[in-house]
This record gives C-alpha cells, sequence and structure tokens, in this order.
C-alpha cells in the first residue's frame, strides 16, 4: 500500500499542479506529498518533475510514467475499493462539486436521509460556482448544468431548468401586469451580467402557441449571480429572468409572483456527473442512485418545468 500512497501523491501532484493543491485533495501536508514524490523519483531512479520557487512542471520522463501509469493506478484504487466493500456496507469520503444556492436549497435537505442509511460514508461537499474537471481535480461526482462533458465523464440528467421572469409583489402593486414580453419594456429590469463574457444576458421567451419574443426589460440593477438576482427581486427592485431552481423557493412562499405567465425560456439541464470507470465505487454509484431516485420522489423536474 505504500507504493500506491507514493504513486497517488505523483499523480494528483501532476494533476493538479502543485504540491499544495495534491495535499488539500489527499488531506495531507504539501511537505509529506513533496516527500512521497521524492521517496517514489528515488524507487524509479528518475526525476519527475522540474521545482522551483513558483512552479512545479513534469519532466519528460515524468510525463511518460503519467501517460503509462495513471490508468491503471485509477483501475487499481477502483478494484481495491470494489473488493474491500464486497461483504461490507459502502464507506469512504465522497467529494462532491455543487452549485452553492442549489446545493443548500435542494442537495443539503436530502443528506439526513443518505447519512442515516450509508453511516460510512463521510460526505465532503464542495459548494462552488465554478464548473470543475472531475477527472483532474479527483472529484467523485458533480451536480450542476453547464458541466463540459470532458473525456472520461459521464452525465445523467436530473432535470431540465427553464428561465421565467419574477419580481415581487410589493413591485407588481402599482403596476399593470404585463401580458406579452414587450411590456417589460415599462418595468425596471434585474440584469445578469456573464461572469465570462462580461455581457448582460439576454433571453427569448416562447409560449405554448409557440410565439417567441425578446424579453427586455429597462435595466435598473446589474448583478452576475442568480441567487443575488433572486433576493434584489424580493426586495422589490424590479423584474429579473431567473432559472426555475432559483425562482421556485420565492413562488413557493409567496415573496415572489410570476410575471408573463405562459411565457418561458429553457435554460438546460440539470446533471449528475461522474467519471466513467468500469469499476465505479460503491460508494459513488450508490450516491448516484440516491439523488435520481431523489429527484424523482420529490417531483423536482416537474417543479423546474413551468409550463
Amino acid at each position: 500500500m505504500e507504493a500506491l500512497n507514493l504513486m497517488e501523491s505523483f499523480i494528483r501532484s501532476a494533476q493538479l499542479g502543485s504540491f499544495s493543491a495534491a495535499a488539500r485533495s489527499l488531506g495531507l501536508t504539501p511537505a509529506a506529498v513533496s516527500k512521497n514524490v521524492a521517496r517514489l523519483e528515488a524507487n524509479l531512479g528518475l526525476r519527475l518533475f522540474h521545482r522551483s520557487t513558483r512552479t512545479l512542471a513534469l519532466t519528460e520522463g515524468g510525463e511518460r510514467f503519467l501517460a503509462d501509469a495513471a490508468g491503471p493506478f485509477a483501475g487499481l484504487q477502483d478494484a481495491i475499493a470494489q473488493a474491500a466493500q464486497q461483504d461490507g456496507e459502502p464507506s469512504g469520503v465522497l467529494r462532491l462539486s455543487v452549485a452553492l444556492s442549489f446545493g443548500r436549497e435542494y442537495l443539503l435537505p436530502m443528506l439526513g436521509d443518505f447519512l442515516a442509511r450509508y453511516p460510512a460514508i463521510v460526505p465532503d461537499w464542495h459548494f462552488d460556482n465554478r464548473p470543475v474537471d472531475l477527472v483532474r481535480e479527483g472529484y467523485d461526482a458533480a451536480i450542476g448544468g453547464g458541466i463540459e462533458l470532458t473525456q472520461g465523464v459521464v452525465a445523467r440528467q436530473l432535470a431540465i431548468a427553464h428561465v421565467i421572469a419574477v419580481a415581487s409583489p410589493s413591485y407588481m402593486t402599482r403596476r399593470r401586469m404585463p401580458r406579452h414580453p414587450q411590456d417589460l419594456a415599462d418595468l425596471d429590469g434585474i440584469a445578469r451580467r456573464s461572469a465570462s463574457t462580461g455581457r448582460l444576458r439576454t433571453w427569448t421567451l416562447r409560449n405554448a402557441n409557440g410565439q417567441e419574443a425578446a424579453a427586455e426589460c429597462r435595466t435598473r440593477v446589474i448583478l452576475d449571480d442568480p441567487e443575488a438576482m433572486a433576493a434584489a427581486a424580493k426586495l422589490g427592485y424590479g423584474v429579473a429572468l431567473l432559472p426555475t431552481p432559483h425562482a421556485a423557493p420565492g413562488l413557493a412562499n409567496g415573496e415572489l409572483v410570476r410575471v408573463l405567465p405562459g411565457w418561458s425560456a429553457v435554460w438546460g439541464p440539470i446533471s449528475i456527473y461522474y467519471p466513467n470507470k468500469k469499476l465505479l465505487a460503491p460508494k459513488t454509484r450508490i450516491f448516484i442512485d440516491f439523488v435520481i431516485a431523489r429527484f424523482r420522489e420529490k417531483r423536482l423536474a416537474a417543479l423546474f418545468d413551468p409550463r
């Protein structure tokens, strides 16, 4: 097992680009990871990294060794996990990446039942709005939308989210409810700026008859986070075009009302992503099945579909 520990320190350091990042993912100190890599280099008689105070880069020999060893090592880890758990319950640390507000609103309420059912699994959940590289960063799974399906990653769809127009009851009290997306031009808008492009996000809404129209409010506030947009809408700052997972809680408790009922746009699928492996770790397989079952039981796909 010592050789596996040395290999894991090397592979994770190469994938993440630093001893510090590898140490955080492995629960070790940077010094311990560096020492493990140095011992592996001594055993192999091969220098694997060029080291400096600022960078960590693979040598030519290190690149060849990583290419030859990473795949078989992952398979060996999975085989060990399978063998160790054939006669016992699933166990281990389960690393998950999930968007902050989505995880807090929809995933955390499921956690209690999961912990009770699988006490030997320790969830290690990372709440982050950025898409992660599951394979390179060592996650067991991720839940969200718009995650690129890189090589070695598969997805199972949980629901399809839509975009709808919402506002607070107080904001709409003295205003005429719009009947068509073009009527939004008379209302204050809470616009979203794309973090990747810097541009304001625009939407084309569609109704049940197939009619389409651009949704353009009079821009009053610009924000770059849908959860902040939902909060601003509840405070009465204007109309927000929100993905249904962010709008649903406010609609349910009456803090928000639907503007333009019958009009919406497709935001995209929400999926659970995981590495494509022949031997998927039992803790990961069980978690995937658990989440899919809970989405079905709670009818979240229907909740996120406003049509």
